[in-house]
């Protein structure tokens, strides 16, 4: 809490020289008070508590400083805040040099900050682990982004100190155990700058073409020697982290002692508790190499030896139950003689039979004169019989032609006009059944049984159910006749119906 001022128990007495001493402007007193900080303070450390940092779209980060009893402000401006090695956080307890200075706008005294560090090692292990729970929630230490290291890499890539002890025991290592071809991207390891720069190496490295004029890496080693965590803090950056993260080639971080431990280490396809442990786990030994190839040479040897063993064993128990080829086509050849002889008897057998069989249809043949004179009779008496069927066909024929004249002849429609009926047509020849097929006052032909008159229809029609019946052309008075000619009606409507 703060502590109140002190003040006098009595009021001072009044200055007199008040009326007569000159005055000075706000501006000019915030002048005067920021010379005179900047010259007493132009160069501090504080150790103390970060709360609200705020990067303003300037670049530039401002945020307080406080302790359990009074807070100061402080400002980093936009051109140091990008080369800090620490990062502004809430609640991180840091040691911050810079100098103190007085913004004249609101009479407010505030530190300009040239550098920052983690002030203790338990605030800085509060940070990392905070990181890593940060990082591992992006799944950024994923175990299905690790990659298998390759078993024969030809070119290895190094992220390290150029003059260091550490690239020696690399490149030392690697030569005892099997010789590879290694380039070295210098960076530094240590300090606010060495994070740029493995970052860059890393995604240096990532980014070269495979058939580009230097050889791409088969694999990443990123090393650095051993030391305190706030020598090893470049490798706990975000943004190495996301470096290593997204590198599609293998890498094996070999960051300080066994017992040290990085952000990168997670981030790694494999952790190496030393860099020259990391060396070993890139290359095999030549000389177990060679060992275990003489071993693989010799069980090849055996199991091809014994696959052959096995194979000519095999074929003599095969040649075993084979026959002899010689016996196989004697055999042959006595089944072919065989066949042969009994072929030949089977000829002969048979030419005796077709023999016999000739001489038996000879003996039944009859001389071609006599069946000349066979076949001439016979043809006669077919021709006999062939006239007198012809002549009865042609017969039967005429009559059933006469039969059917009669039967036309009976049916004609001429009859029917000699027995007192007439056709009426249109003059194109058209017979007509009704008078409704033509209109009044048409023209038509009337058609008798001696000739043909024309006539013309009249505008009225008559209906012939109420129309008395005429009788015949004969005797009136003759039961007979009267009968005859209603008949003859009827016949005659009959016919009528059936040609019209």
């Amino acid at each position: 809490m703060p502590v109140e001022p002190d003040f006098p128990a009595e009021s001072p007495p009044v200055d007199d020289r008040g009326s007569n001493a000159p005055f000075l402007t706000v501006s000019e007193l915030a002048g005067r008070l920021k010379a005179t900080v900047e010259s007493a303070f132009d160069f501090v450390r504080i150790r103390a508590e970060i709360s609200r940092p705020t990067r303003a779209a300037s670049g530039h980060v401002y945020f307080t400083l406080k302790d359990d009893r009074s807070t100061l402000d402080a400002v980093c401006w936009k051109t140091v805040a990008g080369k800090l090695a620490v990062q502004p956080e809430e609640g991180l307890e840091v040691i911050v040099t810079g100098k103190l200075t007085i913004y004249g706008g609101r009479s407010k005294y505030q530190i300009v900050v040239q550098q920052m560090e983690i002030a203790g090692e338990g605030a800085m292990l509060k940070q990392l682990e905070e990181s890593r729970k940060r990082l591992a929630a992006e799944g950024l230490f994923d175990a299905e982004r690790k990659r298998t290291l390759p078993r024969m890499p030809m070119v290895i890539g190094v992220v390290t100190s150029p003059t260091g002890a550490v690239i020696r025991d690399i490149l030392h290592r690697l030569t005892d155990r099997f010789g590879v071809h290694v380039l070295l991207w210098g960076t530094l390891v240590q300090g606010s700058d060495a994070a740029g720069q493995v970052a860059r190496a890393v995604r240096g490295f990532d980014a070269m073409p495979t058939d580009g004029p230097v050889p791409r890496p088969d694999l990443l080693i990123v090393a650095r020697g051993g030391g305190s965590l706030e020598d090893l803090w470049a490798f706990n950056e975000e943004e190495v982290v996301r470096a290593v993260a997204d590198c599609t080639i293998p890498v094996i971080s070999a960051i300080g002692h066994e017992t040290d431990t990085t952000l990168i280490d997670f981030a790694a396809d494999q952790r190496a508790p030393t860099p020259t442990a990391a060396a070993e786990m890139a290359v095999p030994v030549q000389a177990e190499l060679l060992a275990r190839l003489a071993e693989t040479d010799a069980r090849l040897q055996r199991g091809i030896g014994g696959r052959l063993d096995n194979a000519a064993s095999g074929l003599r128990l095969a040649a075993r139950g084979l026959l002899d080829p010689g016996e196989m086509v004697e055999r042959r050849a006595q089944a072919l003689d065989l066949a042969l002889a009994g072929l030949d008897h089977g000829l002969e057998r048979r030419l005796s039979d077709l023999l016999l069989r000739v001489s038996g249809l000879a003996a039944r043949l009859r001389p071609p004169e006599r069946l000349i004179a066979g076949f001439g009779s016979d043809l006669g008496n077919f021709g006999g019989r062939l006239n007198q069927a012809a002549t009865g066909f042609l017969d039967r024929q005429t009559a059933a032609l006469d039969s059917a004249a009669r039967l036309l002849s009976a049916n004609s429609f001429e009859r029917v006009l000699d027995r007192g009926f007439a056709l009426v047509t249109t003059p194109d020849g058209q017979a007509l059944k009704r008078s409704a097929e033509v209109e009044p006052s048409a023209s038509v032909t009337i058609r008798f049984a001696d000739a043909s008159r024309a006539a013309r229809m009249d505008d009225g029609a008559q209906d012939v159910s109420k129309t008395p019946a005429r009788t015949a052309a004969k005797k009136p008075d003759n039961q007979s006749g009267q009968k005859t000619g209603q008949k003859t009606k009827g016949s005659s409507d009959t016919c009528q119906d059936s040609l019209f």
